[in-house]
């Protein structure tokens, strides 16, 4: 029997699992192949939707569904944490001391928020004046704040990268903008985005070609802030330059780390914990029957949905490959495609890999669209809103989007430089 073993059932291995069970299927029932999925947590999150609970858009229930639910039915899923990965003899050790053998592991153990990484963070001002909502828990209690705050300095602050979902922090100032201006008390907020980049944006053509929005929305711009603690007593966020930003709200994107259990294997992941992997066939450094996948990889691509879905078409048949005994097919080439809601009913979309840059044009089909890159519209809001039903009923499921591949087209594109967009 040959035993593919997942580790987390988040988005990315809650993919691979239904797109490994598909083409496994019958070796599965056959008891030639068996799919077993570990995970901790109880609770699917739809990650995305998190973003839209602070502003009342979403709720709760919107965003939460039982993880055991989301995995086909003969897939065996053991709820525990993971205290060890021994790659030398191939097992897994469980939190129990229970110990699982596999021939392939596949990381998909995702990135976690460490606030305990900031000086001060997590001190007496947290979900007070201080708050994150890249959690469930964090995303309601800043909810419930919003809707009592009277107003004042509001400052949205990436610490660090990489974060998942990197344009979620200014997707935030974007609605903070629309929702405030709703409410008849948009004179009364001051919203100041600071940011560890020398732009609004991770990519320079779209910080060029898109920094007007900040302009039109009346958002300040704090670029090359290293945060490196919070004064809670002067309510000032201070950046290792020694440089401060004061704040009656603070909305913090905390640094991300890997799994905790990955820096127990040497050679495994970097200091951040995050698995060391090749960017072109997901195949973990360490060794050959280790891959990783989504958040959890250091590959240089964004940390979200849509790249763990691209990445997952292609590690399905690597896995096939090896398990084949093939050699390996480097085919991911960094693909990301997102929405990037502005307010207003409005939204942006933006779609890149590693080599190419976000570009104006039409998406998914060239000429026709219906979608526009690099542009807002009404149409890309929908999309954004609509993402819902795709992520719970074709991307979890593993079924491949149509006319969606996982390598980036060109076509329906036009091409700018970074000087073009400047001007």
């Amino acid at each position: 029997m040959k035993n593919i073993l997942i580790l987390g059932s988040g988005t990315a291995g809650t993919i691979m699992a239904n797109r490994l069970h598909r083409l496994y299927r019958w070796d599965v029932a056959q008891g030639t192949v068996r799919i077993t999925v570990v995970d901790q947590d109880t609770t699917h999150v739809y990650q995305p939707g998190l973003l839209f609970i602070p502003f009342g858009v979403y709720q709760e229930r919107d965003v939460l569904r039982p993880r055991r639910r989301q995995v086909a039915e003969d897939v065996r899923y053991i709820q525990s944490a993971i205290r060890s990965l021994d790659a030398t003899s191939d097992t897994v050790v469980l939190e129990n001391g229970d110990r699982l053998s596999y021939d392939v592991c596949i990381l998909a153990t995702g990135a976690h928020l460490a606030p305990e990484e900031t000086e001060g963070l997590l001190g007496d001002e947290w979900q007070k004046s201080i708050f994150d909502f890249y959690t469930i828990e964090g995303a309601t209690a800043l909810a419930a704040r919003l809707q009592s705050w009277p107003g004042g300095k509001l400052v949205i602050n990436v610490v660090e990268n990489p974060i998942k979902c990197p344009v979620a922090p200014l997707e935030f100032a974007f609605l903070a903008d629309w929702f405030f201006t709703m409410r008849g008390m948009r004179d009364k907020v001051e919203i100041t985005y600071a940011t560890p980049l020398d732009g609004a944006f991770t990519k320079p053509i779209c910080s060029q070609r898109l920094s007007y929005l900040l302009e039109r929305k009346g958002i300040n711009l704090v670029t090359e802030f290293n945060a490196g603690s919070v004064d809670t007593d002067g309510m000032r966020l201070l950046s290792w330059d020694e440089r401060e930003v004061p704040f009656d709200l603070l909305v913090t994107i905390p640094a991300h780390k890997g799994a905790s259990f990955i820096a127990g294997t040497p050679g495994l992941g970097n200091d951040m914990n995050f698995v060391l992997t090749d960017p072109r066939t997901l195949q973990a450094q360490l060794k050959p029957n280790l891959f990783a996948i989504g958040d959890a990889t250091d590959v240089p691509a964004s940390k979200a949905g849509s790249v763990a879905h691209f990445e997952a078409e292609i590690l399905t048949d690597n896995v096939r490959r090896f398990l084949a005994g093939e050699p390996l097919e480097p085919a991911f080439d960094g693909h990301a495609n997102c929405f990037i809601e502005t307010g207003f009913d409005k939204a942006l979309l933006i779609d890149f890999n590693y080599e190419v840059e976000p570009h104006p044009g039409k998406f998914p089909i060239p000429v026709i669209g219906p979608m526009t890159l690099m542009e807002e519209s009404r149409l890309n809001h929908l999309g954004k809103l609509a993402f819902k039903w795709v992520y719970w009923n074709l991307l979890l499921p593993g079924y491949d989007i149509p006319g969606i591949p996982p390598q980036m087209s060109m076509r329906g594109k036009q091409l700018v430089t970074a000087a073009e967009s400047a001007a």
